[in-house]
């Protein structure tokens, strides 16, 4: 029986700690290396990541986008990348950011976490801001799946911040919250009991190394139990008791 998404995670930050590795080629960097503008150029930078970071970390992270830029060929190397650390035993964080409703997110989540699929990943990005309920499904197939999906709560780019601080009102329970404290509360339901028993659940959340976390409404009292994943480390657990 294949462990979870949290189990897997709370192993490897066991084991490597919680840097996470991305696998970010773009062209400057690519140029850096003296490596080819183009899908074979991908591929090798993207391998000789995995290479230097297996054993040496628990998680990478690749960013879909550089390698959708080159289409078809560009995404045959992201395939081959992320098998390659899959294979090494790295955890595999497919910075894919996808957001939709419906059969399309349904299509989504066949395609990154599905067993078997080309792109299959351990964990995938998701964007909240179609309404976080527009998830249910993905994240729904991700605990079936023993996969995990870390949503997009509170970003670090400046012009999301008007958006994420914004505050609402939750008509049920009579509260005030920031619009990145309701997106957490409403996406990590799949995190069950976890949260209070020390362990990480299949739902994490992305926040923005340098967002305030108090100021976004996003304590101690929300992350509790739930990974994060901040721009420049790695998936981690806020939980005071550890």
């Amino acid at each position: 029986m294949t462990a979870s998404f949290g189990s897997r995670l709370r192993t490897a930050l066991d084991a490597y700690g919680p840097l996470c590795v991305g696998i970010d080629p773009h062209a400057a960097l690519l140029e850096q290396w003296g490596l080819n503008q183009d899908a074979a150029g991908l591929r090798s930078f993207g391998l000789a990541v995995v290479e230097a970071a297996a054993g040496r970390v628990g998680v990478v992270k690749p960013q879909v986008a550089f390698f959708e830029r080159f289409g078809s060929t560009g995404i045959a190397a992201l395939e081959d990348v992320m098998a390659a650390a899959r294979a090494a035993g790295l955890i595999v964080l497919a910075d894919a950011k996808r957001g939709d409703i419906g059969s399309t997110m349904a299509g989504y989540a066949s395609a990154w976490l599905e067993p078997g699929s080309p792109l299959e990943s351990d964990a995938v990005t998701l964007s909240p801001y179609l309404g976080p309920e527009s998830l249910r499904e993905t994240i729904t197939t991700a605990v079936r799946a023993d996969k995990g999906v870390f949503v997009l709560a509170a970003t670090s780019n400046p012009e999301a911040a008007s958006l994420q601080t914004a505050r609402t009102v939750d008509v049920a329970a009579a509260e005030e919250q920031t619009v990145a404290q309701r997106v957490a509360r409403d996406v990590t339901w799949a995190n069950g009991s976890l949260a209070f028993e020390g362990g990480l659940g299949p739902v994490g959340l992305v926040i923005g190394a340098t967002v305030d976390r108090e100021e976004v409404g996003l304590g101690d009292d929300v992350l509790t139990g739930t990974p994060s994943s901040l721009p420049g480390s790695a998936p981690r657990v806020r939980n005071p008791r550890i």
